[in-house]
């Protein structure tokens, strides 16, 4: 019986389990303990770390996590993790170089990638769950389109996107700015080439004749903008589908506030939100059905510069900003505007002060690392092969 006792001690889970049955529960646990699981056993790392089983976890793993981003310092960024009863904090750093310290803003995100921007024209994407990051440079191309006889690059970037391209399996980042001479310049780079394209004929006409979010929303295959102050309801919202490269637009609701306009997301909707310097409510727009314009239905939120983050699982929205009795921090209000829960413990600064970013926590690694992946994989096959023959 002893003996008995001590071989099963000596199994092991895979003794157990069959390994079909190790990759059916893996995919059911939340990512930010799959990461501290690869940790287990080679055998465990190796098949959480497969970009096959990473891709299928992101996509239909019931226990997606959503973390809002925002840079706290020059070089600490904060996480905060909101649900119906549970929140918590915790302060990362991001890849930068710490001397001199360089002042960056988060501008995008896309399937647990952050995308930061330094002036004048510097890059950067990362994965905070895995470490992993790529530094991208953008200076060459903007002194490529100094126009001739200029001896000085008077510019400023004001548009920057960040999106997927499923179509291609490839990550691509957008760069608009104007030059001196008033021409707009659109490049779009390639995280699987590692390349920069010209996409200037793409751009239209009235990009330049507003003042932007310099972030896109990725949604739906395409990048999203709009401008602070809409001017018109009409053609409000800019978009750029990334597998066909065309610019198109949606027209915002006629009865939108036009003070401080920003789009969110919001249960898998595209949603628009704006308020008033002189009210202390929180307009949210949310688009029922993607590019029909009769689905647009409005909420209201008793809290002023309210930034609406994301749904809880009860379906209630998340936001940061502040109240009528000057209370700041991260709320809960249902649909009616009923306020749920306030998270007293979060800090919380200004919400017009530091921009803020919603993204899907994935272990989804980059095209290169990929790429480099097959490369490695293809001169094994290439040695195996050799050895057979010899």
């Amino acid at each position: 019986m002893e003996k008995k006792n001590q071989n099963d001690k000596s199994k092991s889970i895979h003794d157990i389990l069959p390994l079909d049955l190790i990759h059916i529960i893996l995919l059911r646990v939340p990512i930010r303990h799959l990461a501290r699981l690869r940790c287990v056993s080679k055998l465990w790392c190796s098949l959480i770390s497969d970009p096959d089983f990473v891709e299928l976890h992101f996509h239909h793993s019931p226990a997606a996590t959503n973390a809002c981003f925002f840079m706290k310092t020059d070089i600490v960024a904060d996480l905060v993790y909101i649900d119906d009863n549970d929140a918590s904090q915790k302060e990362v750093c991001p890849p930068f170089q710490k001397k001199p310290p360089s002042y960056f803003v988060v501008v995008g995100s896309c399937r647990g990638f952050i995308l930061l921007h330094r002036h004048p024209h510097f890059l950067v994407v990362w994965n905070p769950l895995t470490g992993s990051s790529k530094r991208i440079s953008y200076s060459h191309i903007v002194h490529r389109s100094k126009p001739p006889g200029y001896g000085r690059i008077a510019y400023r970037v004001y548009l920057h996107g960040f999106g997927y391209d499923a179509s291609q399996d490839d990550y691509l980042l957008l760069v608009a700015w104007s030059d001196c001479k008033g021409q707009y310049h659109l490049y779009c780079f390639s995280l699987r080439t590692n390349s920069w394209i010209n996409i200037d004929a793409a751009v239209p006409n009235r990009l330049g004749f507003l003042c932007w979010h310099s972030g896109g929303l990725f949604f739906n295959g395409a990048v999203h903008w709009v401008p602070f102050d809409l001017r018109d309801y009409r053609d409000a919202i800019i978009i750029f589908d990334l597998m066909e490269m065309t610019f198109s637009t949606i027209s915002a609701p006629e009865q939108l506030s036009s003070s401080y306009t920003s789009l969110a997301l919001l249960g898998g909707c595209l949603s628009l939100y704006s308020c008033k310097d002189d009210c202390y409510n929180t307009d949210i727009w949310v688009m029922k059905e993607y590019k029909v314009h009769s689905s647009w239905t409005l909420y209201q939120i008793p809290c002023k510069y309210f930034r609406p983050l994301c749904l809880s699982s009860n379906k209630d929205i998340i936001g940061r900003g502040y109240t009528s009795c000057g209370k700041t921090g991260y709320f809960i209000y249902n649909v009616r505007g009923d306020l749920l829960k306030h998270f007293k413990d979060l800090c919380c600064q200004h919400p017009r002060r530091k921009p803020i970013i919603v993204y899907t926590e994935s272990l989804l690694p980059l095209p290169s690392v990929i790429k480099d992946k097959d490369n490695k994989n293809k001169m094994k096959k290439e040695i195996r092969h050799q050895v057979h023959h010899e």
